[in-house]
């Protein structure tokens, strides 16, 4: 607990510090009212990722002087995660880096975690089955590129309302620590703590008023971060099932495959393209805002934070039981099947303006 701590003060205070001198990131400030996907109405600076990373890395000092055995493999994963962090904050100061280069800083981090960390997908366990080994590096390769990649690019794409993408990975983060820890494994403990103590000290002044936001930075390093360690947790202990990670980071992985899905082949656009329909900004604009006026709505500063509660218990039905059955393989399968199908469902119902009953909010006069 002394991470999570150290790493909460420290992103706490720091996060105010750049909320209080804002003036001083000017490109950084978020003033884009009419995109597809926002839903503020006042200037924010997008750097939340900023104070994140550099408690972490403040936590990490402190730790690996706490703990010297943990210094090599803390310092390799920050230098990784440094990459993928660098194109993230890049483009929340000049909006001037394409999604696609931020995606190869993405590829490339965890391409050094590759060979610096051991991080790599070299089995699949199966229920009732022998584990499928994948010895082959023409194959673990670029199917680990693209999991770290595809998991920090889903953070930032889950990141569209108050306290929303942070709530859920401090709860993956959680897992990943309570799980490392039932199998001894304290480097990722300490590491996912870290994070999830950073993550924590940003929510304090993202929810539910929305004083700074996560930016690209932030959801690309977090992002990364969580697909990492998930990786490293897996693979460096057999007796943790792969389903375990799988099903850990469902939410965020199925929204993306999703929405490429039906941005390509449902709507004939690139699968690049942002839109307005994600789950979460159904969420909002045909429930939640539906609920307290429109015009309430767009006054309110602190209204978007009334969709994230939704997506928060949602991402639980994937959180907890990977969590609590974390090595047994057939259950972990049987709930990623759920999950998927309860995320449809709901998609269809809130699409067709048949939401469930529980979701609606009674509208006041």
């Amino acid at each position: 607990m002394f991470s999570f701590l150290l790493s909460f003060i420290a992103s706490t205070l720091l996060t105010l510090l750049v909320i209080k001198e804002a003036r001083l990131h000017g490109p950084a400030l978020d003033t884009d009212f009419d995109g597809v996907q926002k839903v503020h109405v006042h200037t924010v600076a997008r750097i939340g990722g900023l104070p994140i990373f550099v408690a972490v890395a403040l936590s990490s000092c402190i730790s690996i002087w706490r703990v010297p055995i943990l210094g090599n493999w803390l310092l390799a994963l920050l230098g990784c995660s440094a990459v993928a962090f660098a194109g993230g904050i890049a483009e929340d100061y000049t909006g001037k880096v394409s999604a696609a280069r931020r995606l190869v800083l993405t590829m490339a981090a965890a391409l050094m975690g590759y060979f610096l960390l051991d991080a790599r997908i070299d089995r699949i366990d199966w229920a009732y089955f022998a584990a499928w080994p994948l010895p082959w590096m023409w194959l673990t390769l670029p199917l680990t590129i693209l999991a770290v990649a595809g998991i920090a690019n889903a953070v930032n794409i889950i990141d569209g309302f108050n306290g929303l993408a942070s709530v859920v990975c401090i709860c993956m983060l959680l897992s990943l620590g309570y799980v490392a820890l039932q199998v001894n494994d304290m480097f990722v403990l300490v590491a996912a703590l870290m994070v999830a103590g950073a993550t924590a000290g940003f929510l304090v002044w993202n929810y539910p008023v929305g004083l700074i936001f996560l930016g690209d930075g932030g959801a690309y390093f977090i992002g990364f971060m969580l697909g990492e360690l998930a990786l490293l947790l897996v693979m460096r202990n057999p007796q943790v099932s792969t389903w375990y990670a799988a099903l850990l980071l469902i939410y965020p992985a199925f929204e993306t495959l999703f929405s490429a899905y039906r941005r390509l082949f449902v709507r004939g656009k690139s699968p690049t393209m942002p839109d307005g329909i994600h789950l979460h900004s159904l969420i909002f604009r045909r429930i939640v805002q539906w609920a307290v006026g429109r015009k309430e709505a767009r006054a309110l500063m602190r209204r978007n934070s009334l969709t994230s509660p939704y997506l928060w218990l949602f991402s639980l039905m994937a959180v907890v039981p990977a969590t609590i059955f974390w090595r047994y393989t057939w259950v972990l399968m049987v709930f990623c099947l759920l999950f998927i199908t309860s995320y449809v469902w709901l998609y269809v119902r809130i699409v067709r303006f048949r939401a469930p009953r529980w979701m609606i909010r009674h509208k006041k006069h």
